[in-house]
């Protein structure tokens, strides 16, 4: 369905990094972990993930967009919302995408995999979880390059203190002095802090690379259940 937006604001959140918010004309319903199109011809049509959860979002629409400056299919985007943010114009979404959404009931346990910008996938359905209260544990884990990119790190470490059972580990790819969290790649990082995942639901963000590395990984050598791994990447690998 296509709705028309206001644009409610735009903010930097990290280098290159910006927060969204979308005011849709209609209301829009969907699920935790789904995305929406940003329309911006008659077929040209980009998705990014929506980083608010339809439990606690007011009606608006929170995106999580990276635009550094390879990126210009992202870069357009903010250019576009910033120039309709500025003459108070509207922009047109396609909503609600995707099939790789929280999956509802179950009781297993939750890893969330996140990279870079795609946290904002893993933002909603942790949201989620939180708001309704879920019991059973749940891992997020959240690779960047430098610690700069975990734009959220504060928000999530509080969720975690409030929370015995959410879990948030940070990891880093670039070797920075201060940083005292993990390093290296986050998937390496969670073969080393797990020796079966037979038992968890597994949600991925990231680079279609990474989504299919760790199908491989972790069903191969980790016990993971495939039928239990979801990532809109797996729609397209």
């Amino acid at each position: 369905m296509t709705i028309q937006c206001n644009v409610k604001t735009i903010e930097p959140l990290a280098r290159n990094t910006y927060r969204i918010i979308l005011a849709p004309q209609t209301s829009v319903d969907y699920k935790a972990g789904q995305y929406l199109m940003v329309v911006m011809g008659e077929k040209d049509k980009r998705p990014f993930s929506i980083a608010s959860s339809p439990c606690r979002h007011n009606g608006e629409l929170e995106l999580h967009i990276g635009a550094a400056d390879h990126n210009a299919y992202a870069i357009e985007v903010v250019e576009a919302m910033n120039h309709a943010y500025a003459n108070n114009q509207t922009i047109e979404i396609d909503a609600p995408h995707g099939s790789a959404y929280l999956q509802s009931p179950s009781d297993r346990s939750l890893l969330l995999i996140a990279g870079g910008t795609g946290f904002s996938y893993t933002r909603s359905i942790l949201d989620h979880c939180v708001s309704q209260q879920l019991p059973q544990p749940i891992y997020l884990y959240w690779g960047g390059k430098d610690s700069e990119q975990l734009y959220a790190m504060r928000e999530l470490e509080k969720i975690a203190t409030e929370h015995s059972n959410v879990h948030f580990i940070p990891v880093v790819e670039a070797d920075e002095q201060d940083w005292g969290g993990k390093k290296g790649n986050v998937l390496e990082a969670i073969e080393q802090d797990f020796d079966s995942l037979s038992g968890f639901d597994i949600y991925i963000a990231g680079r279609f690379e990474m989504a299919g590395a760790a199908r491989d990984r972790f069903v191969d050598h980790k016990l993971a259940n495939k039928e239990r791994m979801f990532a809109d990447a797996y729609a397209f690998i």
